[in-house]
């Protein structure tokens, strides 16, 4: 795989974000992984192991946002696709990044639904979340892996250009993101991307860019992963104590290392 590493690597400093608009993964691998989301959504695991404790189980509303953590615990196709050196050689590029690895996964599976109960993903920052757990400056950013055809209708990700620079805001992820009040700085503006992204697609952010995404009217679901990243420039928090979202940074098979010089 070829990209114009200077340029998308200046890109992604100054806005925060890069969004790869075009498929990285092999059909057959998507398709893989598509199987294990539906799989884990009815509740069957091909590894014997279930996922992570999660906000969505089977058997909830399908109407919602359907968010399941660490799924690739109990599907090996999405373990697979996560150990695709395509990804781990993006983000490297990217990045500048020595060695990559994977330290969380969220499964995100945003079903199409009309009105005022349509889900959305309210604007905010990840290190709102991950602040207790990995150290202040280390590298951290997100890989966001569509697994289907995410087009205009189908409530893709939106972010904040610049806004990796702005410190930490009072964004919320269970935010209804067509009601949220969120302002740019004094002296900065607000201008907003777009990850449109065919299956296999990817889109790349930093821990503190704000993002987002309003609700899926295409008449199809919005499949995807958000594979949280860090680098060889990142630390956990002492005193570590391998709890909660640092739980399973030391086991291979969950939290590869998709990438090393």
């Amino acid at each position: 795989m070829q990209i114009d590493t200077a340029a998308n690597r200046t890109a992604y400093q100054n806005d925060g974000f890069y969004v790869h608009a075009e498929s990285i993964f092999p059909q057959e691998l998507i398709q893989g992984a598509v199987e294990g989301m539906d799989a884990l959504r009815e509740g069957r695991y091909d590894t014997g192991q279930a996922p992570f404790e999660s906000p969505w189980n089977p058997g909830d509303d399908p109407n919602k946002l359907c968010k399941i953590e660490m799924p690739q615990i109990a599907s090996y196709g999405i373990r697979e696709l996560l150990n695709y050196p395509a990804l781990g050689q993006l983000a490297a590029e990217l990045t500048g990044a020595e060695w990559v690895q994977v330290w969380w996964v969220q499964l995100l599976y945003k079903p199409s639904v009309t009105g005022a109960k349509a889900p959305t993903v309210g604007w905010h920052q990840d290190f709102q979340y991950w602040q207790n757990t990995w150290a202040e400056g280390s590298q951290l950013f997100t890989a966001w892996i569509a697994l289907s055809d995410v087009t205009e209708d189908a409530g893709p990700m939106k972010f904040v250009s610049g806004s990796h620079r702005w410190g930490l805001m009072d964004g919320d992820f269970f935010g209804d993101f067509n009601e949220q009040e969120m302002h740019a700085p004094e002296g900065e503006s607000w201008t907003e991307g777009v990850a449109v992204l065919p299956p296999g697609g990817v889109s790349f952010h930093d821990k503190l860019v704000l993002h987002g995404s309003g609700s899926n009217i295409s008449g199809r679901p919005r499949r995807s992963f958000a594979v949280h990243l860090r680098t060889n420039q990142s630390a956990l928090r002492e005193p570590d104590t391998r709890a909660g979202l640092s739980l399973f940074v030391d086991n291979p098979d969950y939290c590869p290392t998709i990438f090393r010089r």
